[in-house]
C-alpha cells in the first residue's frame, strides 16, 4: 500500500483560444499540470497570463480548445455541458473575489442554498463553524464586514464537502488584516476536509502558505516551486 496521496488532476497540453473579430487570443498555450489530494497550491502571475482561464477549465466553467484534463477517472475535456454541470455540482467549490451572497438571506440561509442540492453536505452550522462564524449565522450580508462576507462565501463553497476548492483572488478586495482571516479560513478548510485547493492571487506574499506555487506568464506555467515548509497566514505580511 502506498502512502502517497491520490493524484486528483492530470492535465496535458491544455490550450484555450478565444476567437473574436479582432483576431484570436491564446489564453493558454500548452499547460501540463498535476495535483494530489489535499494539495494547497497558490497560482501567481500578471493579469492576462492565463491564471483565471486555467482555473475556469479545472473547475468545469470553461472548455479547453485542445489537450486533456482528468479529474481522477473523469475525462473532463471529453464531457458535454451536462457532464461538466454534474462535475461542478458534485465535486467543486468556488470562491471568487466578490462574495455573491444573496442580500435578503442570512449567513445560514446563504450556505443552505448549497446544502439543499448537494449529495453529501455538511450542515450550514458546521460550515460556518469551520470559518469561525457561528455567532454570525443569523446576520444578513449588510450587517457583516467584507471579510465576514467572504468567509460566508467560503462556508457556502465547502458546505457540499467538495473534493476541490478553487479560489480566484479571494483576498483581492480586502485589507491585509482581514485577508489573513480569510486565508486562515482557507487553510483550516484544506486541513479539515482535505480538499485540493487552488488559490489565484496577485499577492506574492501569499505563496508562503502553500505546498506548491505555480507562476503563469503568457498562457504557460513558467515556474513551479515546492515549499519545504508552510507559513501560517498570520506570519505573512503584505
Amino acid at each position: 500500500m502506498s502512502d502517497r496521496p491520490e493524484i486528483v488532476f492530470r492535465a496535458r497540453g491544455l490550450t484555450r483560444t478565444y476567437r473574436s473579430a479582432a483576431g484570436d487570443v491564446q489564453a493558454l498555450r500548452g499547460v501540463d499540470f498535476t495535483a494530489a489530494q489535499g494539495d494547497f497550491i497558490v497560482i501567481l502571475g500578471p493579469s492576462g497570463s492565463g491564471k483565471s482561464t486555467f482555473l475556469n477549465i479545472v473547475g468545469g466553467l470553461d472548455a479547453a480548445s485542445s489537450g486533456d484534463l482528468w479529474f481522477k477517472d473523469h475525462h473532463l475535456t471529453a464531457l458535454d455541458e451536462r457532464g461538466l454541470t454534474l462535475y461542478r455540482r458534485d465535486h467543486v467549490g468556488f470562491v471568487f473575489q466578490f462574495y455573491n451572497l444573496v442580500p435578503s438571506l442570512t449567513a445560514r440561509e446563504n450556505v443552505a442554498l448549497v446544502t439543499e442540492i448537494a449529495r453529501n453536505p455538511m450542515t450550514p452550522e458546521a460550515a460556518l463553524a469551520i470559518v469561525g462564524l457561528t455567532d454570525r449565522a443569523d446576520h444578513f450580508p449588510a450587517q457583516m464586514s467584507g471579510g465576514e462576507q467572504q468567509r460566508v462565501a467560503i462556508a457556502r463553497a465547502i458546505a457540499k464537502n467538495p473534493e476541490v476548492l478553487l479560489c480566484d483572488e479571494p483576498t483581492g478586495a480586502l485589507d491585509s488584516a482581514t485577508g489573513v482571516r480569510v486565508l486562515e479560513a482557507l487553510v483550516e478548510v484544506n486541513r479539515r476536509i482535505g480538499a485540493t485547493t487552488l488559490v489565484i492571487t496577485h499577492n506574492a506574499a501569499i505563496q508562503e502558505i502553500a505546498d506548491r506555487v505555480l507562476r503563469f506568464a503568457d498562457g504557460r506555467i513558467v515556474a513551479e516551486r515546492v515549499n519545504a515548509s508552510r507559513k501560517a497566514p498570520a506570519e505573512v505580511s503584505w
